[in-house]
């Protein structure tokens, strides 16, 4: 199992330079990875950083993290800027990207800004964004006339470091959500609560996790994701979700855990392997 960090970049942690001070200090401490949120909470009244600038500027700080948003609402999001963004944030960090992505879980964030929220569009438009996606990141020149979205004759440049592209979670609990991460590299979830429980025991991940296997069609590699609470050394407990089939536990930093000052010293105690 790997082990990051996921950030919630709102309020105190919306400056991405304290977000930067605990990549630092996890890449020290032995974590594998950093994420971020993907949200724009200042149309609900919480400040909130941009997730790529944060990203990029942990990238410029590390050389090891994994780095990637939990998640990127896709359907509020142009393809072909993502594409372009995530490519070069890739090569900025020699490679180390995953992109994770859903349909987005706020409604003010789409209505806000005159975006239709209603989910079966949005889900419409994450899987039209994910081909395409998919297709400029491998380097094809890509013409598409979809129903939400139209690229004519386009081929990206320069592409991701990684080939054949950037490895693509899917975010989501519903079954929809694991359907579709089957047919993709990854799933991301969460598991815990605000107040810090977790409330996913590890034989409801394993169910999880073999639903979503039932539909994958491909043997290539596959990675389950799981946002949790830990406490330093308490490798019993994330034994049993890696147990469950989790290769990622992503260990849940956020206001409600605590100031910046506390969230740092966990980073700093390791990962609870």
């Amino acid at each position: 199992m790997k082990y990051g960090i996921d950030v919630a970049i709102l309020g105190e942690l919306a400056d991405p330079r304290r977000v930067v001070e605990l990549a630092r200090a996890a890449e020290e401490s032995g974590w594998d990875g950093l994420f971020v949120w993907d949200h724009l909470a200042f149309a609900w009244g919480t400040p909130s950083a941009d997730p790529w600038v944060t990203l990029a500027a942990a990238a410029q700080a590390t050389s090891r993290l994994v780095l990637g948003p939990a998640v990127t609402p896709l359907p509020r999001r142009r393809p072909a800027v993502v594409a372009h963004t995530v490519a070069s944030l890739d090569v900025l960090s020699g490679g180390r990207v995953v992109f994770a992505a859903g349909l987005g879980g706020v409604e003010a964030e789409f209505t806000a800004f005159g975006e239709p929220s209603e989910a079966r569009l949005r889900a419409a438009r994450l899987d039209e964004a994910l081909a395409i996606l998919d297709a400029l990141w491998r380097g094809e020149e890509v013409t598409h006339h979809g129903a939400h979205y139209r690229v004519d004759g386009v081929r990206l440049a320069p592409l991701p470091v990684q080939r054949p592209r950037v490895p693509i979670w899917i975010g989501g609990m519903s079954a929809a959500a694991l359907r579709r991460a089957a047919a993709w590299d990854g799933w991301i979830g969460g598991a815990d609560t605000q107040d810090g429980r977790m409330a996913l025991a590890p034989e409801q991940v394993a169910e999880t996790v073999a639903t979503i296997l039932r539909h994958r069609s491909g043997d290539g590699p596959f990675d389950v994701a799981l946002i949790g609470v830990s406490v330093a050394g308490d490798a019993a407990m994330v034994r049993a979700y890696g147990d469950a089939g989790v290769t990622w536990w992503l260990e849940h930093l956020h206001g409600y855990r605590g100031d910046h000052r506390a969230l740092l010293a966990r980073v700093t105690a390791g990962p609870p392997s």
